[in-house]
């Protein structure tokens, strides 16, 4: 029994250097070991400086594919080995054990991997828990390997969440030595590089996407990256990254470090950093973690991100938040990029007691990423967004108003700006419909005026961004029936007409129609479209209306009436050919009467509307080339130039003592416009007339009110137009070839002044008669009514009825229904 003690303890302390082993002729117990047990032991050399035996790894890796069965046993039995020698601090020992473990792991075929695997991670395991960090290393470079290897046998009862633990804290060495903690930190990124390759693809294993694995994963990446020096920015577009879904690109060694190439945004320069930085390859990390996440895992892999900002106060500056959230949105697949909007627009919200400089930089990093999701946001997900942007809008101007706030603002409107210019055009005009319909309406004061201008300045913002191609499809009626309505706001008048110019403006021609110029401009003007003449034919009476109304205000300063000016001179250009002149005329012709009977109105301002109404009438001549018109016009100007250049652009502030008093060959002439219309072969009709109503369509599309007792110069007195069937007819036509030779050879001016004549006295007899003899000579005999004609042609065209026979018994009713009536 002692001998035999004595062999095994010499067995024992011999295989550590098997030596024992290997002198011949002797015979001993290690021939009854088995074999894989003799093999394990061959590979390590007598000085372990030597490093593996080759050959005899060579016959241990043969047998091991030979009789892949014992693959568990060579694993557990090197594990033994090695959780020996580190306990006894061999180190060499260690090392050539863990060599052995990697090249037994690359020559295994995938089937045969789940035997040998279950020892290798715990051989793994080991080294990482040792407090050495050459071991901690060589255990992370070892599983970075296994991690690269594909297996196609899943395991169920793998378990990673220890080296999730253990990577997540080597990222967060703080080693007095510096070379020490930038290097256990590198392994540890590693490490977790290895973990999130190995699970994301295997559901069978852990689920990485667990919140108690991603709040240890993303703060240890985070930490890395803000401990970087500089931070370049990540392209926001698709421009130098065109997929999205795809990772980035690089050759990934076999550390697993992923060479990749950098660009700092705006000029798209390269930036060779050092792929072998922790902040570097942290970043690279988070990429491929991002680019592998599904849609279900957006919130789990954002709420540790946001949550590392809060904690850390890293949203004010928010230049680290601004390059985290720019390389998320440039590796998520591009399918998802809108769910990292939503989840960053709910931190957003749960921070809304929060300081205004917080909320500010949420919302900026909100701009830099947004552009990229507008491109795959489509339907409610849109407005879901653009809702958000107002509620927080709304939210604060309750606020007590500070600088801060301000700022904020700013800042969501200009995020709201940032999204909706990368959205379809007609996405654009859904979102300025919906905006314009939160604009508080009438006469508003404190925080609702307040949002009255922000959400114009919203819709300011997103009318730059549009292309107009029809003038139909950019002013639907939701659209511009709110919009004509405030332009009767004072204090916005301005904002409203700016979105009108960025709308209306389509050849470029803003910049030179600011202000109100006589000279030529050199616009750039294109044919009227038969789709945009419908439109201006439409509504051109409520446009000029609801413009001439906001011209007719007390408080106009001079910026206002620039701003209306240049309004009706882009209506002239892009809308306005000769099949519609008319009606434009009208609308420049009622400037003038607006300047010449509003009491209301200051000089100054009287004098702008003179100057702004000859101003649109050299335009809209000069661009459509009507002579007879052009010469009458350039005669005003000259005589204007010559008695009253006040009457004349440019616009001034103060006009000193200049006399109110107007001669009246200085003004447009009703009468000679006319004439002048019909020298040129246009009609006439439309200018006989001011603009009666100017409000009709926003009250009632389908009525036509009229307003005053000047609208009876149109108005008919009786019911014949209406009447199918039935023609007006005067007393003094006949329809005879005399009397339409006569029509042609008398003089139209002298006939249009006998109508003239009449309508006016007709008019005259309305104001003066009493109401009583009004109704007298304008009520319809019985005779002549409609329903006496209706009922004789009825009675001509019924069928015969048989007479009843009379009864005189009782009432007709008992007669035709005694049963009704029994008792």
């Amino acid at each position: 029994m002692a001998s035999a003690r004595v062999v095994r303890r010499q067995g024992s302390v011999v295989s550590a250097s098997s030596e024992y082993f290997k002198s011949p002729g002797c015979f001993t117990c290690s021939c009854m070991r088995p074999r894989y047990k003799r093999l394990v032991d061959n590979i390590f050399p007598a000085n372990p400086q030597d490093g593996l035996v080759k050959n005899n790894m060579e016959k241990l890796t043969f047998y091991s594919l030979s009789s892949p069965e014992k693959l568990d046993r060579i694993g557990e039995y090197i594990f033994q080995r090695a959780s020996r020698d580190i306990s006894r601090k061999k180190t060499c020992y260690v090392i050539i054990a863990m060599e052995a473990m990697d090249q037994l792991l690359s020559a295994c075929h995938s089937q045969t991997l789940n035997l040998f695997v279950e020892s290798f991670l715990r051989m793994v395991q080991k080294l990482l828990e040792s407090t050495e960090p050459d071991l901690q290393v060589l255990a992370t470079n070892s599983f970075v390997k296994f991690a690269n290897i594909e297996e196609d046998t899943p395991s169920y009862h793998r378990r990673y969440d220890f080296f999730v633990s253990k990577f997540s804290s080597m990222c967060h060495n703080n080693a007095t030595d510096i070379q020490v903690r930038k290097t256990l930190r590198l392994a540890g990124i590693r490490g977790l590089q290895g973990v999130i390759r190995k699970t994301v693809s295997d559901d069978l294993v852990e689920n990485i996407w667990e919140p108690v694995h991603m709040d240890k994963i993303l703060p240890s990446l985070l930490f890395n990256m803000q401990e970087s020096e500089r931070y370049p920015e990540v392209v926001g577009c698709c421009s130098l990254l065109p997929c999205h879904n795809k990772l980035i690109q690089g050759v990934v060694s076999l550390t697993g470090v992923r060479q990749g190439t950098y660009y700092k945004g705006g000029n798209g320069t390269r930036d060779d950093r050092d792929p072998n930085e922790p902040g570097v390859l942290a970043d690279t990390c988070i990429r491929e973690l991002v680019g592998r996440a599904s849609f279900g895992h957006v919130g789990s892999l954002l709420r540790p991100v946001l949550r590392h900002l809060d904690q850390h106060s890293l949203w004010v500056p928010n230049e680290f938040a601004v390059h985290t959230f720019r390389i998320i949105m440039s590796s998520i697949q591009t399918q998802y990029s809108y769910a990292v909007v939503e989840n960053l627009m709910s931190h957003l919200d749960s921070n809304i007691n929060s300081s205004a400089k917080i909320r500010t930089s949420i919302v900026n990093v909100l701009s830099k990423i947004i552009a990229i999701s507008a491109e795959e946001s489509v339907g409610p997900s849109v407005l879901e967004i653009i809702n958000s942007l107002v509620g927080h809008l709304k939210n604060s101007v309750t606020k007590r108003e500070d600088f801060g706030e301000e700022i904020y603002r700013e800042a969501l409107i200009s995020c709201l700006g940032e999204f909706s210019a990368h959205l379809p055009d007609y996405q654009k005009v859904e979102i300025m419909v919906f905006i314009v319909s939160k604009v508080p309406v009438g006469d508003v004061s404190g925080p609702e005026k307040l949002l009255q201008e922000m959400l114009l300045k919203s819709l300011l913002i997103i009318s730059k961004k549009y292309t107009n191609v029809s003038m139909t499809t950019t002013f639907p009626v939701l659209l511009l029936e709110p919009m004509l309505r405030l332009c009767g706001n004072l204090e916005m008048t301005t904002l409203v007409q700016g979105v009108f110019h960025a709308l209306l403006d389509r050849q470029g021609n803003l910049e030179k129609l600011r202000r109100p110029r006589i000279y030529p401009m050199h616009l750039k003007t294109e044919p009227c479209s038969r789709a945009d003449t419908v439109f201006i034919r439409k509504y051109g009476e409520d446009i000029y209306g609801r413009i001439l109304d906001a011209m007719s205000l007390p408080g106009n300063s001079l910026r206002t009436y620039s701003s209306l000016y240049t309004t009706l001179a882009l209506v002239a250009i892009e809308l306005i050919s000769l099949s519609n002149i008319t009606s434009y005329l009208t609308a420049v012709y009622s400037i003038q009467e607006v300047a010449t009977t509003q009491a209301s109105l200051s000089t100054k301002q009287k004098f702008h509307l003179h100057s702004i109404c000859i101003t649109l009438l050299h335009l809209i001549l000069s661009i459509l080339q009507i002579q007879p018109l052009g010469d009458y016009c350039d005669k005003i100007i000259e005589q204007r130039k010559n008695r009253a250049p006040h009457l004349l652009p440019d616009l001034k502030e103060d006009y000193g003592n200049t006399s109110p008093d107007i001669e009246v060959e200085l003004l447009l002439d009703q009468n000679k416009l006319e004439s002048m219309l019909r020298e040129s072969g246009l009609d006439t009709g439309v200018l006989t007339r001011a603009l009666t109503h100017r409000h009709s369509w926003v009250e009632n599309t389908s009525v036509s009110m009229k307003g005053s007792v000047t609208d009876l110069n149109n108005l008919d007195l009786d019911s014949a137009n209406s009447t199918p069937g039935l023609q007006r007819k005067y007393p003094e036509e006949e329809l005879s070839f005399e009397a339409m030779k006569r029509i042609l050879s008398d003089n139209n001016e002298q006939r249009k002044a006998e109508n003239r004549r009449k309508q006016a006295e007709l008019c005259l007899a309305f104001r003066t008669t009493a109401f009583s003899e009004i109704v007298n000579n304008n009520t319809v005999k019985d005779e002549d009514t409609l329903q006496t004609k209706l009922m004789e042609l009825l009675q001509k065209n019924l069928p015969p009825v048989n007479p009843l026979p009379l009864q005189t018994e009782g009432p007709i009713y008992e007669v035709l229904f005694p049963e009704l009536f029994a008792y």
